[in-house]
């Protein structure tokens, strides 16, 4: 049976002969801020006048760690273990007479007659290991970061930030606070270390205990799973390719990767959590025995693509304008179920164009009229399963779920007949859309924050205004919604003016440069008169464009 431990020890202890800390490759770097790291100073500090019987916690950590052994691979704490070490050198360089006592908490002294070498209390990462001991452990190391050493990569510079941040604080007390300080995180200050010798326990003890670092995500603990079985000779390699990815998607669209990677295996909308899921339906076919596949095969090409479909700038083909041009359009819808199955076409066929450009021009429509048609999370993800599970079969741009049936076309032609203003999530995404079909589309760019949707006949005609003439009430309930009423604009507009009569209100609401771009509002300055003829002509001719595309 597995033995889980778990202890209140003094700093006195942590940073002692019993625990030899290390940051295994596969954790993400150091993360913590200036912020964060000043933060820790002031709780610690003012801990300092507070009863001196009274202990002050830090929270906890979760190791892998035998019973009896010294090393421990940290799994959840290296933000707190490494800044407070950072602390401690900061405070060994500014005393005068505890240098070698402060030492002996971030340096396990040698022993010559046992032939044991001197080490360090904390081991970071392989790629910062270096760093942080020449820089923040090895005595007189700080120096050189103030002559301008030069970090490596973020985590580096991070530890650089926090060494100065926390010098420039402690240089502000004198001799006997800092002292104090140093009394206080030896004697008085606790952590809660969990230990348990086997990796998976670890990671489900964290998964279940509040944690005050920066929160580990399911792609931190996957690649912990995929960088721990990998041989010891390609640690660091495919820790460094995964990092890499990591840093060029961004950390949060680097996650939602991991969630759209097992929409592609599973083919259904998720029923439990992405750890448990995510490891049953696609980790499971590759560990023990494969994990560098995940990464090749898996990871690197679907993070690739990802970045392209984030970006909308595919650029492996001669001429990627029409691939990149659905990208923008796909971007406008409310939801990104569209991005599984763009992510498979992106993998499967990344240097076919016309078969992409063709697969995204149909995605685009089924993605059009599940927003028209208002389908929930539940009917869209039900959609993208199918669609996801023809692609497989090797369907690919005849598969059924790609199309829209007869019925499924009458219902969108319907929505678009219908009172279009009222459904907010639905009118800017049709203006543009049908903008867009009116003009060159290369012509524009759309920024939908900076656009507003806006009606010719007002919702509120002023009494006696021309809009009382030329529309009764119930033909003023039937059109001021509708498609045919609405135009864009992209102005701050004089609120006064949406009321005025038609010709007025075309010279003082609707003329300006900033409409110019607009087809669907320049085809309104065109119109002599706006009556219920014009829109029923007007309503007929836009969802004929519309039912086109």
């Amino acid at each position: 049976m597995k033995k889980l431990e778990a202890h209140e020890v003094p700093l006195s202890k942590v940073f002692a002969s019993d625990y030899e800390f290390t940051i295994p490759d596969y954790q993400r770097p150091y993360t913590w801020g200036s912020e964060q790291a000043t933060q820790l100073f002031h709780d610690l500090y003012d801990a300092v006048d507070r009863n001196p019987d009274e202990p002050y916690f830090l929270g906890s950590v979760v190791l892998v760690k035998d019973a009896g052994e010294p090393r421990a691979e940290v799994i959840d704490g290296q933000q707190r273990l490494t800044t407070l070490t950072i602390l401690l050198s900061v405070l060994r360089e500014l005393s005068d007479d505890n240098k070698d006592y402060l030492d002996k908490l971030i340096w396990e002294p040698g022993d010559p007659i046992q032939d044991l070498a001197s080490r360090p209390r904390l081991k970071l990462r392989r790629r910062d290991e270096e760093f942080f001991r020449k820089h923040v452990q090895d005595r007189g190391g700080m120096a050189v970061l103030e002559n301008g050493a030069a970090p490596a990569n973020d985590a580096q510079e991070r530890i650089a930030e926090n060494v100065n941040a926390l010098r420039a604080l402690l240089e502000q007390k004198s001799p006997e606070e800092r002292f104090a300080l140093a009394k206080t995180i030896v004697q008085r200050t606790f952590l809660v270390i969990v230990s348990t010798p086997d990796l998976a326990s670890a990671y489900r003890i964290f998964s279940v205990m509040n944690s005050r670092g920066v929160e580990l995500s399911p792609a931190d603990i996957f690649k912990s799973r995929v960088v721990g079985a990998l041989p010891e000779e390609l640690k660091e390699k495919y820790a460094g390719k995964w990092e890499d990815l990591e840093v060029d998607l961004g950390r949060d669209a680097f996650a939602d990767l991991f969630s759209h990677i097992r929409m592609v295996y599973m083919k259904v909308r998720a029923r439990r959590e992405l750890l448990q899921e995510f490891d049953s339906s696609v980790l499971s076919g590759f560990l023990p025995d494969c994990p560098a596949a995940f990464v090749d095969d898996v990871l690197e090409p679907y993070g690739q693509a990802y970045r392209d479909l984030l970006a909308a700038d595919y650029q492996p083909v001669d001429d990627p304008t029409g691939i990149n041009r659905w990208l923008r359009r796909l971007h406008r819808l409310d939801d990104f179920d569209w991005q599984p199955p763009a992510l498979w076409a992106f993998t499967n066929h990344r240097f076919d164009s016309e078969w992409l450009e063709e697969f995204l021009r149909k995605l685009d429509r089924l993605g059009a009229s599940m927003l028209l048609r208002r389908f929930n999370t539940h009917q869209r993800g039900q959609r993208i399963g199918q669609l996801l599970r023809e692609l497989d079969e090797g369907l690919g741009l005849d598969a059924p779920a790609l199309e829209l049936t007869s019925d499924e076309c009458a219902e969108v032609i319907d929505r678009l007949g219908g009172e279009i203003y009222s459904q907010w999530i639905v009118r800017k995404y049709v203006l543009i859309r049908l903008d867009e079909l009116l003009s060159d589309p290369e012509a524009l760019r759309y920024e939908p924050k900076m656009i507003t949707v806006e009606h010719v006949l007002p919702q509120n005609p002023q009494r006696g205004s021309d809009w009382t003439r030329l529309f009764n009430p119930m033909e003023r309930a039937y059109w001021t919604h509708r498609l045919a009423n609405l135009v864009l604009l992209s102005r701050t507009k004089n609120a006064q003016a949406k009321n005025y009569d038609f010709v007025t209100k075309k010279t003082k609401y609707f003329t300006a440069k900033s409409v110019s771009n607009f087809p669907l509002t320049t085809q309104v300055l065109a119109t002599e008169r706006w009556t219920p003829g014009v829109l029923e002509q007007r309503q007929q001719n836009l969802i004929d464009i519309l039912s086109e595309f």
